[in-house]
Order: structure tokens, then sequence, then C-alpha cells
């Protein structure tokens, strides 16, 4: 702690500032929590996304084996971009999945094998729900970040500047308590000397 002034304008300013920071910690205490909350929330969607890819990803094992046949899948789907918004949570402003623009080039199902339809459709969803992933994943990074600076405030308001502002209002009443009285002291001797002196 930084040595403080003793005196009255130190007093009110530390009085000022522990006043200021009672009235910011239930702030930064909602914001935590309301960080906390979207996290959970943004947990869960992450869930749900994996399920389905991994569930996209089962429904490919039986014909798994035809996918080696050398038929230029790569060339027929592609990810364009990935379209997001932004949401303002407590404020951080916060990526949203909006759409994954994915490009099914035109092929001859004469010339394609038969299997090539479904393939085509279950790797252009498994590349939608990669593209909504890797969105919730920056969300969740930015809002655990957030969290992260949130909870040092609250930590260095409860724990640092909130005692620090009560013990420097202490400290300094004490001394100004004594220099009151230590100048009461002085005037009743001053005015016995001068009633003495009459």
């Amino acid at each position: 702690m930084k040595k403080i002034k003793l005196t009255k304008t130190e007093l009110k300013r530390q009085k000022d500032s522990l006043k200021r920071y009672k009235r910011y910690l239930p702030i930064l205490n909602i914001k935590k929590q309301q960080l906390q909350r979207e996290i959970e929330g943004v947990r869960i969607e992450l869930e749900k996304t994996t399920f389905e890819f991994n569930k996209l990803r089962e429904e490919i094992i039986p014909w798994i084996c035809l996918l080696g046949e050398e038929v230029g899948l790569s060339d027929l789907i592609i990810l364009k971009k990935i379209e997001t918004g932004v949401e303002n949570i407590a404020g951080v402003d916060i990526p949203v999945f909006v759409k994954a623009h994915i490009d099914i080039k035109r092929y001859d199902l004469f010339i394609y094998p038969l299997w090539v339809d479904k393939a085509v459709d279950i790797i252009s969803k498994m590349i939608s729900l990669q593209a909504e992933e890797s969105v919730f994943m920056e969300r969740l990074r930015r809002l655990e970040q957030e969290l992260n600076i949130t909870s040092q405030r609250v930590n260095l308001f409860e724990k640092v500047k909130i005692p620090e502002a009560k013990m420097a209002i202490r400290q300094i009443s004490i001394f100004l308590g004594d220099q009151q009285a230590a100048a009461v002291g002085w005037a009743r001797i001053a005015k016995n000397k001068i009633q003495g002196a009459i």
C-alpha cells in the first residue's frame, strides 16, 4: 500500500473511492454471473454441435470404403465463407454463427456413382457443423477471456481496493482525531495561561 497523506482532503478522497468501489462491485459481480451463464450455454451448444457431427460421422461408416474411390469430392464441395453476426454480451462483442456458405458444383449424375449424392449431402452438413463449431469455440474463447478479466477486477476490488480504502480511512480518522484532541489540549493550556496572567 502506498503512503497516504493524513489530511482531511485525503480522507474525503478515500471515502469517495470506497463509495465508488462499493457501487461498482455489485455491477462487476452481475457481469461475472452473466458471463458464467453465457459460457455454460455456449458449452451446451458446442456439445450439441459435436454430437450432431459425430452422428453424421456414424452415418458415413457403413460406406466409408467408397470414399476411397477417386471421384473428386473435394472439387465438388467448397466452403466459400462462414457468415457470422455480432452479439453484445455484458459489454463484449461476441460472434454468432449465421450460416456456412457451401458451394456444391453441379455434376453429371450419369458419370458419378450413386453414393456421391448422399456423400455430398452428409459432407456439406459436416462442413457446416465444423464451421458452426469453430464460431462456438471463438465465442467461448472471448467469453472466458472476459470472465477472467472481470474476475480479476472483482478480486481486486474485494481483496485489495476496498480493504485499502477502509484502512486508509481508519488511519486518517485516528490521526485527525488525535490532532483534534491535541489541539483542544493546547487550547486549554493556552486559556489557563491567559487566565493566570490576568
